[in-house]
């Protein structure tokens, strides 16, 4: 019960990290019809930034200043750059934003190196949240914090005792993540700047005769998005790992994330980032082969597919192909996504 808690938790957490990042990119493709091919390279510098502003005044205040850094830096390259290929059409917005990532990878690399920074979360940060004790006579409880030592230690052999903690940095990127969630949805309903943003998308023409500035909408929904990115950038650079090709790892994925979801559709990216990161999570704690997997589930193949080397392959190996996996069977049986309103 112990393994099922935790690793839901750990799927969960990671799910929500991917979140931080695809609303931002669903928020810019929604109100702008962009997909924004550097919005991963944004988390990067979001990461970078953060990690130079903590390392002269600390952690907290740099949470909240490099995400504005990051969304400056998109707000600016939609003024002087996208915005004027903007009337060519969807391919050359694609290409610019293509290279852009490409320019932002090699500055960073320029300025803080080629090998990973040691970027540390701050002190309140980095035990655990609470610790997960399971008794093979008490049962399971919570606890927070981390245990007392003296309590993983069973003073009787035949008792067993397993203590998982659960790190601190995920439950504030979780709550992070959730309060990310609240605020994007008040604004887009309850607010009237959420209102302007979603007319200047469907109806520019009456919003700028209303005496609103739509360029200038575009250019702070773009500069949103990017600081999303920029925030999900420091916390997920304290927390796992701040390196150049932390932009790689998870830019592919994000895509994946706002395609399954639905194009455009912030509740079709909250819920496919929980499922691909509760799966994946899955996938690389279950130890099974493929063909384990399939016999548990009933499916008996040949006698010479156990020969096949796929089927010798653990959950754990082909861990990093579910979620494009999943991407190929919801465009062939829902090619709108899961909440999504707009088909392709």
């Amino acid at each position: 019960m112990e393994f099922f808690t935790i690793s839901m938790l750990n799927g969960l957490s990671y799910g929500l990290l991917l979140f931080m990042l695809s609303s931002g990119l669903t928020l810019i493709f929604s109100m702008m019809g962009v997909l924004n091919f550097a919005h991963a390279s944004f988390y990067m510098v979001g990461a970078y930034v953060g990690y130079s502003i903590a390392s002269l005044v600390g952690f907290w205040p740099g949470l909240f200043i490099a995400p504005l850094v990051v969304a400056a830096l998109g707000a600016l390259f939609e003024r002087y750059c996208l915005r004027r290929v903007h009337k060519f059409g969807h391919v050359p917005e694609l290409l610019i934003t293509f290279g852009l990532s490409y320019v932002m990878l090699e500055l960073v690399q320029l300025i803080w190196g080629r090998t990973a920074v040691e970027f540390q979360p701050p002190e309140v940060l980095r035990g655990p949240a609470f610790t997960l004790v399971t008794s093979s006579i008490d049962g399971m409880h919570f606890l927070w914090g981390a245990a007392p030592a003296a309590m993983c230690k069973a003073a009787d052999a035949a008792v067993r005792i397993v203590c998982s903690p659960f790190p601190a940095t995920r439950g504030f990127m979780m709550f992070i993540a959730l309060v990310m969630l609240l605020a994007l949805w008040l604004m887009l309903t309850r607010t009237r700047v959420g209102l302007v943003i979603q007319s200047a998308l469907t109806h520019p023409e009456m919003v700028e005769s209303l005496g609103h500035n739509v360029p200038r909408v575009f250019m702070l929904v773009f500069g949103a998005g990017a600081g999303l990115a920029g925030l999900a950038g420091v916390i997920g650079g304290s927390t796992f790992v701040t390196e150049p090709s932390m932009a790689g790892t998870v830019g592919s994925v994000i895509f994946v994330v706002v395609v399954v979801g639905g194009m455009g559709s912030l509740a079709g990216a909250f819920v496919a980032s929980l499922l691909i990161g509760v799966l994946q999570t899955f996938a690389v704690a279950l130890d099974y082969s493929v063909l384990g997997a399939l016999g548990s589930l009933g499916i008996q193949l040949g006698p010479n597919a156990a020969d096949m080397s796929l089927l010798k392959l653990t959950l754990a190996q082909v861990a990093p192909i579910l979620p494009y996996l999943f991407l190929v069977l919801i465009l062939i049986f829902r090619p709108k996504g899961l909440m999504g309103t707009r088909e392709g």
